[in-house]
């Protein structure tokens, strides 16, 4: 089982790492092919623009033309058609206008650009400037967060009158932190995977943490089926030996004999019927089917009741007890019953988990706090390690007693008493040392009659 349980895990680890590896070359993919796409409209957008200033500036030289009257098959006479220019004829206004309508129609309105028009090399810095925005330079010098595509010429359409007249002339294009609309296309994609992925880690991480509280419950239900069976076998074994002492003929006319295995037989079937009586309550408790009958209780009472009727057991060992009883208000509302069931599991607790050979030291003292009652139940047992203390008040938790093979029970001692704290808006908790001792301190809210 164990190792099926690890093959299990593993085999869901590297189906989680693939599944992980998978979404992250998947997200590389997309994220170059959206910064291809957007270049390409750049791109496209670039081109369209280049043909739509071109054409503009045919229509320029056609109009200065006819101002001059005829076009002169002397091109010598064309001097004034060379300082044609889109710099020269069209507005700053209208050339963010254009650039704009081309932009939104490709589906990048929100780019932001700087651009210029001018004749000869960009790349020496002294080209002829016919018109440029403000901060062009800037954002041309910037290559890792803007995209500039490669300059075309703006120039006569082969054939035309103007062809070899006027001068060539080119558009530089810059658009500022293009990626960033590459980010924007992608995000959802983005926040879909990593949402995905979460979805896959939370439930492969459900799924481990199920097989693990599975593999806890069936190690609990062995142990409970084994503390039960050891806890049963006991007293039927020894009820079983009573009814054949009551078969004996001898046995059968002496009255004293009879009366000694019948109170045999008697306090064997109540200590099972307790047994049974301490399971169903945990049940009870954890369907949040028991019954609590509140009344007013003063808890120095219970608790010198519970003292006297463990008296014997403490004496057996040597014990003693000490009550510390310091508290001024001792009056709650709570079920007799649980309540005095709650001090007797801990006073029962402290004398399970004694030294062997060492007199039991039970301290038990009560104070006052802002709205309560505190009760400290101290004893010089065997203490435990801070991992018991995280899993104590746990249902049909057993602590590792070491050698100490004497101490009888199910685990739900301890798991009682925290029902019933809890049941009654109170609380319950531990302080313990290895070897030296524990400390359990409950607190109930005082009566408000």
């Amino acid at each position: 089982m164990k190792r099926l349980f690890s093959s299990i895990t593993v085999l869901i680890t590297l189906s989680l790492v693939g599944i992980i590896v998978m979404q992250v070359s998947w997200l590389k993919n997309l994220i170059k092919l959206k910064e291809d796409q957007v270049k390409q409209n750049i791109d496209n957008v670039y081109q369209t623009l280049s043909d739509e200033f071109g054409q503009r500036r045919e229509q320029f030289i056609k109009e200065a033309s006819r101002d001059y009257g005829t076009l002169f098959s002397q091109r010598g006479f064309f001097e004034p058609l060379k300082a044609v220019s889109i710099g020269s004829k069209i507005s700053s206004s209208e050339i963010e206008k254009i650039i704009n309508n081309a932009l939104e129609k490709a589906g990048l309105s929100k780019m932001k650009y700087e651009y210029c028009f001018f004749s000869g090399l960009l790349t020496n810095r002294n080209p002829t400037i016919e018109k440029q925005s403000p901060h062009f330079w800037e954002a041309s010098e910037d290559t890792v967060r803007n995209y500039s595509p490669d300059y075309k010429l703006i120039r006569a359409l082969p054939g035309s009158d103007s062809d070899g007249i006027t001068k060539d002339e080119n558009l530089a294009l810059v658009v500022l932190n293009w990626k960033s609309h590459v980010k924007q296309a992608i995000i959802w994609n983005v926040a879909l995977a990593i949402l995905f992925t979460l979805v896959i880690v939370s439930a492969f991480y459900l799924t481990v943490y199920t097989m693990l509280r599975q593999k806890k419950l069936g190690e609990i239900k062995n142990d409970f089926i084994n503390n039960m069976t050891h806890e049963f076998k006991t007293p039927i074994a020894t009820i079983s030996l009573a009814v054949d002492a009551l078969k004996n003929e001898r046995v059968m006319g002496d009255r004293d004999k009879l009366n000694y295995f019948s109170g045999i037989i008697k306090e064997e079937n109540q200590r099972m019927n307790k047994q049974v009586e301490t399971i169903l309550k945990a049940s009870q408790f954890e369907k949040r089917e028991a019954e609590i009958d509140l009344k007013p209780l003063h808890v120095h009472e219970i608790i010198e009741n519970v003292v006297d009727n463990f008296q014997l057991q403490l004496h057996e060992k040597n014990g003693d007890s000490v009550l510390s009883l310091g508290a001024t208000k001792d009056l709650i509302n709570a079920d007799e019953v649980h309540f005095t069931n709650l001090v007797n599991n801990l006073i029962d607790n402290a004398v399970k988990y004694s030294k062997d050979n060492v007199p039991i030291q039970l301290k038990i003292s009560t104070s006052n706090t802002s709205s309560g009652i505190l009760i400290k139940f101290e004893d010089n047992g065997i203490g435990m390690s801070r991992e018991t203390q995280k899993r104590i008040f746990e249902k049909f938790y057993r602590a590792h007693t070491g050698n100490l093979h004497n101490v009888k029970g199910f685990g739900l001692g301890l798991n009682y008493v925290k029902s019933v704290a809890d049941s009654h808006n109170g609380t319950v908790k531990v302080d313990s040392v290895l070897g030296k001792g524990s400390v359990f301190s409950v607190e109930f809210p005082l009566s408000k009659s």
